[in-house]
């Protein structure tokens, strides 16, 4: 009877504070982008919002790391009701230059397949994919995307360190990889390269 009781008094306080989170979202934090990814970054856009960077504000920077940790509690709270984070992805788009799609699938396939393979084969990464773009709606527009799955956000750190062991292992070297670079330079564009969090509804 004690047990139900006090888990009466928690599902009683539960909306309260969901309806607190909703109003920290909605007011203090209302220009901050939803798309941050992490706690530094949010700690810099409240920053910017607030206006602590001053030499010496030693007092207000605290104060706005505690804002930003509520923050952080509010989103978490809003992001459990709806959904649950699964893995992270990097996803680039990219636009072929006339007449090189052969050269670029190419490249694609004699250099960077055998290092998401081996990177796939240790863990670095969980799975890649290659993505045809059939409809075009201007000149403009891209045509294939790259997209590398990775497990969590935590899978990202030292991220650079582990490429370039695998890079001088799979491609020669640093020398190499820079004229792969350069040779794809003259037949496709980089338009964007995004991070995403995958999230799967409850």
């Amino acid at each position: 009877m004690v047990v139900y009781s006090g888990m009466q008094r928690v599902s009683d306080f539960l909306p309260r504070y969901m309806r607190f989170a909703r109003h920290l979202l909605r007011s203090f934090l209302l220009k901050i982008p939803i798309h941050l990814q992490t706690r530094r970054e949010v700690y810099d856009a409240i920053a910017k919002q607030t206006n602590f960077a001053l030499a010496g504000d030693i007092v207000m920077k605290r104060i706005c790391i505690v804002i930003a940790s509520l923050f952080l509690c509010a989103l978490s709270a809003v992001a459990q009701e709806h959904y649950t984070e699964g893995p992270v992805w990097r996803v680039q788009l990219v636009r072929v230059k006339p007449t090189q799609m052969d050269a670029y699938l190419t490249s694609l396939r004699q250099s960077s397949k055998p290092l998401l393979d081996e990177m796939k084969r240790q863990g670095t990464i969980l799975d890649y994919k290659v993505f045809l773009k059939e409809t075009k709606h201007n000149p403009e527009d891209w045509d294939l995307c790259l997209a590398v799955q990775y497990k969590n956000h935590a899978a990202l750190d030292g991220l650079a360190a582990k490429g370039e062991l695998l890079r001088d292992k799979i491609l020669g070297g640093k020398q190499p990889a820079q004229q792969l670079a350069d040779k794809r330079s003259e037949i496709r564009e980089l338009l964007s390269s995004e991070l995403l969090q995958e999230i799967i509804l409850k």
